[in-house]
């Protein structure tokens, strides 16, 4: 049976929701798909194109919410972050391959179309939609990687004391925050 460039995604999100980033290789996709490395190249060009058809993959489950009023612009930009993180948090390395994927490639990955347009109907003007656009998915991906890396290093003694959870509760005040942020910061250059 001939490969597929779904089942080398399906096959890549898989090792890398067990094993995290640092197992992701083409050895040893080749080995679990039961193929030469070279059969691989045949459907993606690098790792990195492979890891950006991972992210959208990631963000796939994600639907696309109804297009907010601007005046409930900033609450859908929450929900639309707040499903991200549900996609992302249980998914080990998921804000690495998120920044990669996003700086190769933001318009592979839906969500952040989405929440740039969502952004602009709360009144960010068009050119500094992208800044905060920025601002936001470094919170989102900050966040993800703290909880992450507090879970890794939850009950080693060594860490006791230095893993504060940074959960759901300090993700939401984050964002609340910027959205504040962000609409006093537009709110006063329209003045």
């Amino acid at each position: 049976m001939a490969l597929t460039r779904e089942q080398l995604i399906d096959t890549a999100v898989d090792v890398l929701s067990k094993f995290g980033l640092a197992d992701l290789s083409m050895r040893r996709l080749a080995r679990e798909l039961e193929v030469q490395v070279g059969a691989l190249y045949w459907h993606v060009k690098s790792k990195q194109e492979l890891l950006v058809d991972v992210a959208a993959k990631l963000l796939g489950s994600v639907p696309r919410p109804a297009t907010p009023a601007p005046a409930t612009a900033p609450m859908a930009i929450a929900s639309l972050l707040q499903q991200l993180r549900t996609a992302l948090i249980t998914v080990p390395d998921s804000a690495e391959v998120i920044q990669l994927a996003q700086s190769m490639r933001p318009d592979a990955l839906a969500p952040l179309g989405w929440l740039l347009e969502f952004l602009q109907l709360a009144g960010i003007p068009r050119e500094q939609a992208p800044f905060a656009r920025h601002l936001l998915l470094n919170h989102l991906l900050g966040s993800i990687a703290a909880h992450q890396e507090a879970q890794a290093l939850a009950g080693m003694p060594e860490a006791e004391g230095n893993t504060a959870e940074l959960g759901q509760e300090a993700f939401e005040y984050g964002v609340r925050v910027i959205l504040q942020g962000l609409s006093l910061e537009h709110a006063a250059v329209g003045t």
